[in-house]
């Protein structure tokens, strides 16, 4: 036979009090006593108790669900960060006793039109965003709507980051290939590569500028800046053309920098590993193979989102309670064996 569940009378049994005072302590603790607030939370966690989801909502006319974007399978290798951002995102939620549901849309137009069945349906409490670009419409009609939400990236394109409207976590690109090229100076010299997209990505140019910035710093100008650098979009084939022509106009060229792991394993194939090579996303991939990367640490962001989420109505404005900057872990490794598969 199946466990009985524990219900509002059994912890009330076990700590000595009447049911309404459970239900004070889970709804509204701050008029219970702190002494029988800990009998309560003891009898709580002793029994396992958890309150019924729909009984919550009918009494706070809050649903304990957030909603968050599936996005469609893209092609390439670096997509896996955003799945690991949506496990990490569950578990925490979970952990808080909360609910996260999936919600697919083919674009931005799509997605708000999703926005508004869930909102009319009184279905979810808030949306975490991901993908963010400069003048993203997603964003402006949750803030015309009033609707609370954080997105993983900030609000590109917006003159103050620190617009209280908007609340976000993003990882600091910029400082990790910052990081990663500076050690690459120190192993290799001054003749780092590096291979992006093309500018206007948001993302892509701040992971550029950490490789400029650290160039600039040991004495590479502009005009040899410019030589090092390659763009191309985030596919294989145009990943490993743009590695060749690269290569042509710096044969000099002693280590590279990528904006992506997609676009690393590219370079790898293509020099055959004779360059030491730096990604960005630590995929499994990476690992793998052995290449050396930059982790987003998608925990933290994940951990970041919700702590943002509980502050939207309590965030001063303008202050720092409204965004946060995960700064990404560069890991260094050299490429085992397993190259020669792929290559």
């Amino acid at each position: 036979m199946p466990r009985r569940l524990p219900t509002v009378s059994d912890v009330a049994r076990a700590a000595g009090v009447s049911r309404q005072t459970v239900s004070n302590v889970l709804n509204s603790p701050e008029i219970v006593r702190e002494a029988t607030r800990s009998r309560v939370a003891a009898a709580i966690s002793e029994l396992g108790y958890r309150p019924h989801a729909s009984a919550r909502r009918l009494r706070t006319r809050r649903s304990s669900t957030i909603a968050v974007r599936l996005d469609p399978f893209a092609g390439g290798i670096s997509g896996a960060v955003l799945d690991r951002f949506l496990h990490a995102l569950t578990e925490r939620a979970e952990a808080r006793g909360l609910t996260v549901m999936l919600y697919t849309a083919a674009d931005a137009a799509d997605e708000i039109r999703q926005f508004q069945r869930l909102v009319d349906g009184a279905v979810v409490d808030a949306f975490v965003l991901a993908s963010t670009y400069a003048g993203d419409p997603r964003t402006e009609w949750l803030i015309e709507h009033g609707q609370p939400f954080v997105t993983f990236g900030r609000p590109w394109g917006i003159p103050d980051l620190a617009d209280p409207k908007h609340f976000w976590v993003d990882v600091d690109g910029r400082a990790g290939v910052h990081e990663a090229t500076r050690a690459l100076l120190a192993e290799s010299g001054q003749q780092i590569g590096f291979l992006g997209w093309p500018p206007g990505s948001g993302t892509g140019d701040e992971r550029r500028a950490g490789w400029s910035a650290a160039l600039g710093e040991a004495g590479v100008g502009a005009q040899g800046r410019a030589r090092l650098s390659a763009v191309c979009e985030e596919s294989v084939a145009a990943a490993r053309s743009a590695t060749r022509e690269l290569l042509a106009q710096a044969s000099d060229l002693t280590a590279l920098v990528t904006a992506s792991d997609t676009l690393a394993l590219c370079a790898l194939i293509e020099t055959g590993g004779a360059l030491p090579v730096v990604g960005f996303d630590n995929t499994p991939v990476a690992e793998a193979i052995g290449f050396s990367s930059i982790d987003q640490r998608v925990d933290e962001v994940a951990a970041a989102a919700l702590e943002l989420l509980d502050a939207v109505d309590h965030a001063e404005a303008g202050g720092p309670g409204s965004h946060r900057m995960i700064v990404p872990d560069v890991i260094m490794r050299s490429p085992g064996p397993a190259l020669d598969l792929v290559g």
